[in-house]
């Protein structure tokens, strides 16, 4: 299918040029920031619609080309990845960009509403998409187990993060959720890698999937 593998292409495409911006985006923010303590919203409010702002958005329209190749990646309806995942990975996308519109507060500062809107937001995007991820690797049996064991992973480095922003005192907080964004951007790009190496013949009933050729 040249539709969902380029669609793939383009989601991994998206991916990375997200992670270039987001590096940009540490290089170039104070360095009175500490990247281990401070979380990547920190970074992005002392340079307010910079490049980690624009990382931000093109992860998230990263993930909305990979909608539509997953619907068209399986023609049996039963092989679809359902309902819960679309709207899952919508729940991702949506938070992503609300969390790049609406700034979190400066480092020390109290919180205010956009603060409040910001962290809530940026928790909807984490739990959404490893919860996604796992309904999607029912529907795609070639990355099943990496998938579920990158979600495992998010889930944990989640927990981590809570524990770290309450009972820890903020401990290591940054470095638990740059692990995190990893690990989910990784859920991403492994759906993305699959759909470029679908081959033509790849919906077959039941939602079983055959790797390209050389691939």
């Amino acid at each position: 299918m040249p539709g969902t593998r380029n669609s793939g292409l383009l989601a991994l495409g998206g991916i990375a040029v997200a992670a270039l911006l987001a590096v940009i985006g540490h290089l170039e923010v104070n360095d009175d920031l500490d990247p281990w303590a401070l979380t990547v919203s920190d970074f992005a409010v002392s340079d307010r619609g910079g490049v980690i702002d624009a990382a931000m958005v093109v992860l998230a329209a990263a993930t909305a080309v990979l909608l539509p190749a997953l619907r068209r990646a399986h023609r049996a309806p039963a092989a679809r990845p359902g309902r819960a995942a679309e709207l899952l990975l919508a729940a991702w996308i949506g938070g992503l960009l609300l969390a790049a519109v609406v700034p979190t507060n400066e480092p020390g500062l109290p919180m205010d509403t956009a603060a409040y809107v910001h962290r809530y937001a940026s928790v909807v995007a984490f739990l959404a998409l490893p919860l996604a991820g796992w309904l999607l690797a029912a529907r795609l049996p070639a990355i099943a187990r990496a998938v579920r064991g990158l979600t495992l992973v998010s889930l944990a480095l989640a927990a981590t993060m809570v524990w770290s922003a309450y009972p820890g005192d903020r401990l290591l907080l940054g470095l638990v959720e740059r692990l995190l964004i990893l690990t989910e951007v990784a859920v991403l790009a492994v759906v993305a890698v699959t759909l470029l190496r679908r081959s033509p013949t790849a919906d077959l009933p039941g939602g079983r999937v055959t790797p390209a050729r050389g691939a």
